[in-house]
């Protein structure tokens, strides 16, 4: 058996690799550049984790998702495969620590957020990681040109410099072939190899509908459809009340978006995948990395704002291979809406001065500072102090992350830590002296190792379980014992962070790339005017629709969308035709007859239909229609 289908069968317990992906592994492992476009759930982690572990070394992965970097690490390590993840959440210590055992073990994988390529910490210890693979997961963020650009990727290709003839993997689920162009150039292939799956998705039946009443149509696909299902919406806020409105109806549902603290969303997360929630309405912080294949429905409550958005949360419908439906539902305004996006995402540079000025203020940091710091940053209670609105706050956000300013982490999760500062003796005389405090002390000395060398990682809930008090209780010990010197405790922090990439200066010097600037904002929009088109397009087949936007011509009509069925029942079987064809022939007798008398006395039949017939017998030459509209029978 080759190493590979091995190395497939021991640790993933497969007998066959998924289509392209033996040929994406057999490429690298001749050390060329590779891009691989897979939809979601076509398997992009066993493309580069099987070839990291045919060879030595390890294979440093690149990816802006902190969530699916922490999920990859814990699935490794069930697997017993040593694996790292250094991400923004984590403090100078921490990388450090994570950097000296990922250069002195067998770690197989270290996963880095792009924002950490560039760090003087790492690139001192990147010579001595043994790197044998380099793997860009979300590739199209290093496009400019792609719906989710993000300035750190490009300085991925720095990365060449020191890994002269370790061979990249660029990994995307949605690209169009610009995108795809773009990708290559920025990362410097020179002949890249390109695999493409097709974006065809037989089981999965795309229909659009345009409602009054969208919670009326949610609750009728869901009752019609049976089974797991996801509702993606705009705002926060419409997850909660759809989700209120959905139990109402006897549908278990339940909300999730990014502002919820992080055991919460896991608790949701949880329960969904294990179908005691039936229904999970959320924002698009949902999805992502999330492996349940056997998703019946998925529903768009309100329009995305671009295809390649769209086809990757559809795409989360029926991965098991059965029947399953994207169903995207919009009303009268939306389309408008959506059209006047660009104006709104890429604000005027004087409002980008403006809130500068304005998170400069909240955070109180000092001009010429900030430089490589992170912030806690509530965006809600920002904008409710500066008075300002919502979406220029958010997107000139989204602007100055893509300007190269600052970043801005939603999901950040930092896990408590704890480090004895004090010597072994002093602790035992300090335990003797408060006896409150003992127990705490004990069980945090059982159960976690290393505590008097380094920073360690705890669980506030499972000490609290362990030592049957209440997890305040326990926050409040903790606190106590710092105050006292015995110990350094930092809690828990699951809020947004801002982290700087450049000191403050005064508000009016910050300046963007007007040409750029403008240049995404005209890509914003051709990506709108595609999803609006896609929305109003009734005749032709949705799926390759999809396929064709992201360059792929060979897709075949699917049969199943909304349109193709339309078309289908349009269709007129033989009999149907024959019998329309013997009508025709009793009313065209002799004298021209108009169309609109032909139908007037047809109206038991299909309009559709008759026209389908009268084109063909016009082609055929057996009926001619003059200027008038009025058709004549052709004698032989």
């Amino acid at each position: 058996m080759p190493v590979i289908h091995s190395i497939l069968k021991e640790y993933w317990g497969y007998d066959s690799f998924r289509p392209l992906q033996e040929e994406i592994i057999t490429s690298i492992l001749e050390g060329k550049d590779t891009l691989a476009i897979l939809p979601t759930g076509g398997g992009k982690s066993i493309c580069f984790q099987v070839p990291a572990l045919a060879r030595e070394g390890l294979c440093l992965v690149i990816s802006p998702l902190i969530a699916l970097m922490k999920d990859q690490v814990e699935n490794l390590r069930r697997k017993g495969i040593t694996a790292f993840a250094i991400h923004s959440g984590l403090n100078r210590k921490e990388v450090l620590n994570t950097l000296k055992v990922a250069t002195r073990s067998n770690c197989k994988f270290l996963y880095v957020s792009p924002e950490r390529l560039e760090t003087a910490l790492f690139k001192e210890f990147l010579p001595a990681l043994d790197i044998n693979l380099v793997a860009v997961d979300e590739a199209h963020c290093i496009s400019q040109w792609g719906y989710d650009f993000r300035p750190p990727y490009l300085r991925i290709a720095a990365l060449r410099e020191e890994l002269k003839n370790v061979p990249i993997l660029a990994l995307t689920a949605s690209a169009t072939p610009d995108v795809q162009k773009d990708i290559a150039h920025k990362l410097l292939f020179t002949s890249p190899q390109v695999f493409r799956k097709s974006f065809e998705r037989p089981n999965l039946s795309y229909s659009v509908f345009k409602v009054e009443s969208k919670i009326n149509k949610i609750v009728e696909v869901l009752q019609k459809v049976p089974g797991s299902s996801i509702v993606y919406c705009r705002s926060r806020k419409r997850t909660k009340s759809i989700s209120d409105l959905l139990n109402m109806y006897g549908i278990t549902a339940d909300h999730y978006h990014a502002g919820l603290p992080q055991d919460e969303r896991s608790q949701k997360q949880d329960d969904w995948i294990k179908n005691k929630t039936r229904t999970i309405v959320c924002t698009n912080a949902f999805g992502l990395g999330i492996d349940k294949p056997d998703v019946r429905t998925v529903i768009h409550a309100d329009l995305p704002d671009c295809l390649e958005n769209y086809y990757q949360e559809a795409g989360r419908a029926g991965r098991d291979g059965k029947k399953a439906y994207a169903v995207l539902l919009y009303d009268e305004q939306e389309p408008d809406e959506l059209g006047s996006l660009p104006e709104i995402r890429f604000p005027k540079l004087s409002d980008i001065q403006l809130v500068y000025q304005g998170i400069m203020n909240y955070l109180q940091i000092p001009s010429g500072s900030g430089e490589g710091n992170y912030y806690d940053f509530d965006l809600t209670d920002f904008i409710q102090k500066f008075q300002l609105d919502t979406q220029l706050a958010i997107y000139t956000i989204k602007s100055m992350e893509q300007e190269g300013w600052l970043s801005f982490n939603e999901q950040v999760f930092l896990p408590a830590s704890i480090e004895f500062t004090t010597g072994k003796d002093v602790l035992y005389e300090f335990e003797s002296s408060n006896p409150a405090l003992e127990p705490l002390i004990k069980t945090l000395l059982r159960t976690y190792e290393g505590i008097f060398d380094q920073p360690v990682n705890i669980h506030e809930k499972t000490i609290a379980r362990l030592l049957r008090e209440e997890m305040g209780t326990v926050v409040q010990q903790l606190k106590k014992l710092q105050a006292y010197h015995i110990l350094q405790y930092i809690p828990q922090k699951d809020t947004p962070q801002l982290y700087f990439l450049q000191n403050r200066i005064k508000a009016g010097d910050l300046q963007i790339d007007t040409r750029n600037y403008g240049s995404r904002k005209q890509q914003l929009q051709e990506r709108i005017d595609n999803l609006l088109k896609y929305i109003h397009e009734n005749k032709d087949c949705r799926s390759q629709y999809i396929a064709n936007y992201f360059g792929d011509s060979t897709a075949k009509p699917c049969g199943v969308c909304d349109n193709c069925l339309r078309t289908r029942q349009q269709e007129p079987s033989t009999k149907e035709f024959e019998s329309i064809r013997q009508r025709l022939w009793s009313l065209i007798d002799g004298e021209p007859v108009s169309t609109a008398a032909l139908l007037q006395q047809l109206t038991d039949i299909n309009k559709d239909k008759i026209w389908k017939v009268l084109n063909f017998l016009q082609a055929e030459q057996l009926i001619k229609v003059n200027d008038k509209g009025e058709i004549t029978r052709i004698t032989p």
